[in-house]
């Protein structure tokens, strides 16, 4: 029986381990370029990769990516399928009540992506009967839109590129949606939209955890501090975000790190 007690309790502590023996898995829906992405060679990439692999460097943890869809993505938190996620996710009052999230890294705003012969000149336009407003379903827009536009028809679409479709065809008013994605899009289809880039509302993206995780919390904090103070989110700008960069600095629009 002391054997057998012996070999249990090497067992519990060689599966328990340092933290630092597990792989770090991260749960990002990489259908968002350029934050998070699928490469040529069909691996991983983006901003949200670059910045994943830094947290595990400064951990000392491999890191391992899962990709999920975004609405699945607190669910397999909460699940215990992944440590945390890191895919452009907005810190708001409602994840809150399932999730912990670290300080924020980037500011960001709801903007509107617009056909060239739409009503919406701008969010004042929104909620009129008569409206079709689209958006990403999961998103700050579709709350945001929910909340705020009872007069107008919101049509939730699980792709982004749905979205747009709607606006280009002339079947949605406006596209509801974070200022990056409607600077891009409005960049691939000049002759056809208009990006409204003034935010409806200012958001900020953070790293969710469980609520039960603070240990994990006060390292992933103490990382972002550091690697800011290093010029890390500089340098993911520059390599991601280059030319939206230098186009929101000509607009006059605070960049996002």
């Amino acid at each position: 029986m002391r054997l057998f007690l012996l070999l249990v309790l090497v067992l519990v502590l060689s599966g328990c381990g340092t933290r630092k023996d597990r792989a770090l898995v991260v749960g990002m829906d990489l259908g968002y370029p350029p934050f998070e992405t699928i490469d040529s060679a069909g691996q991983p990439a983006g901003v949200s990769v670059d910045l994943a692999r830094a947290l595990g460097k400064s951990l000392g943890r491999e890191v391992r990516i899962e990709n999920i869809p975004f609405v699945g993505l607190i669910p397999a938190l909460k699940s215990g399928r992944i440590d945390l996620i890191i895919s452009s996710m907005t810190d708001t009052p409602e994840r809150r009540e399932s999730v912990s999230f670290s300080d924020p890294y980037l500011t960001t705003g709801i903007a509107l992506l617009v056909g060239k012969n739409s009503p919406v000149k701008s969010a004042a336009d929104l909620d009129q009967p008569g409206r079709t407003i689209a958006v990403r379903q999961g998103t700050t827009g579709e709350s945001w839109a929910r909340a705020n536009l009872r007069q107008a028809r919101i049509l939730a679409l699980e792709k982004e590129s749905a979205a747009v479709l709607e606006v280009l065809q002339g079947r949605a008013d406006a596209f509801l949606y974070d200022q990056m994605s409607v600077w891009q899009n409005w960049q691939r289809h000049p002759e056809e939209t208009i990006a409204l880039l003034t935010p409806v509302r200012v958001e900020h993206w953070a790293i969710a955890m469980r609520k039960d995780d603070a240990t994990l919390r006060e390292q992933v904090n103490a990382f972002l501090r550091d690697y800011r103070a290093a010029g890390g989110f500089e340098q993911l700008g520059d390599r991601w975000l280059g030319e939206q960069k230098a186009a929101f600095r000509q607009l006059g629009i605070p960049f996002y790190f």
